[in-house]
């Protein structure tokens, strides 16, 4: 009898624990990182409402006493509010259900649930290891400017604009050709016939850009040339550039860098 309520204990145990024990996860969004821990569970992101709401800007957050929920209002009349009690979401009336809870003072959403309720998308990004969000009013795709951005900081953060622009349009260049990804960030992380990006390689690609290298980001996404048709560039300060000098065409020389075809 005691082997029998001590398995069913076991087994009621087992029942009661998560499938995937949350862990902490980056989220992002329009290029710029949540503040406040998000969490993933189960296969699902969980991020802080008054971060992710403040971060996409104009909306007012506030508890509820009487509701017990979060209620925000939007700067063009938009009502949204989340419920712990029932597990929903709601935007001008429109429900959806996803697990809510409150932990430490903050109220957790699901996050994609959430973002495409207020038109937006969320994705996971693999390289960022963590969820990106493109918010309904943004002009690019999070994913996008969030790496393209770092690496033309990372490979030419103090050259002249036109230098980080050409740095960017050769990363365009090569997401239009067959012979590579078709992804930005699946370009600059391409490692079929080895790194293709030093700041892969040495880390760099991590760093937080300089408001240069957005700027320059943004006039790339936007179709600015600074070169036409340039798929590869190397510093000569920095590499010999063996194989490129052997096997590519010489286009012209920005700043630091030249410029192949």
């Amino acid at each position: 009898m005691k082997k029998q309520i001590l398995c069913g204990l076991l087994a009621a145990a087992a029942l009661a624990l998560p499938a995937e024990a949350a862990r902490k996860v980056p989220v992002q969004v329009d290029g710029q990182t949540l503040s406040g821990p998000c969490y993933l569970e189960n296969g699902v992101t969980y991020a802080p409402l008054r971060q992710l709401l403040d971060t996409l800007g104009g909306w007012d957050l506030r508890w509820d006493r009487n509701t017990a929920t979060a209620a925000a209002s939007g700067s063009q009349g938009e009502t949204l509010t989340a419920d712990p009690a029932a597990d929903t979401v709601t935007l001008n009336g429109k429900t959806l259900s996803g697990v809510v809870y409150v932990e430490a003072g903050r109220t957790y959403v699901p996050l994609r649930l959430t973002v495409e309720l207020l038109g937006g998308t969320a994705a996971w990004d693999p390289y960022f290891q963590g969820a990106a969000v493109t918010s309904a009013s943004a002009a690019y795709d999070a994913g996008d400017l969030y790496w393209l951005s770092r690496i033309i900081s990372a490979e030419s953060r103090g050259e002249p604009m036109e230098g980080q622009i050409a740095v960017g349009n050769v990363v365009l260049n090569r997401v239009e050709s067959d012979d590579f990804p078709d992804a930005i960030q699946d370009v600059i992380f391409d490692q079929v016939d080895g790194i293709q990006f030093e700041p892969v390689g040495n880390g760099t690609v991590y760093q937080d850009p300089t408001a240069g290298s957005v700027e320059a980001a943004m006039r790339v996404l936007d179709g600015e040339e600074a070169l036409r048709g340039a798929m590869f560039f190397y510093a000569p300060a920095l590499s010999p550039g063996t194989w490129i000098n052997e096997n590519r065409t010489y286009l012209t020389t920005i700043g630091c860098h030249r410029f192949y075809l």
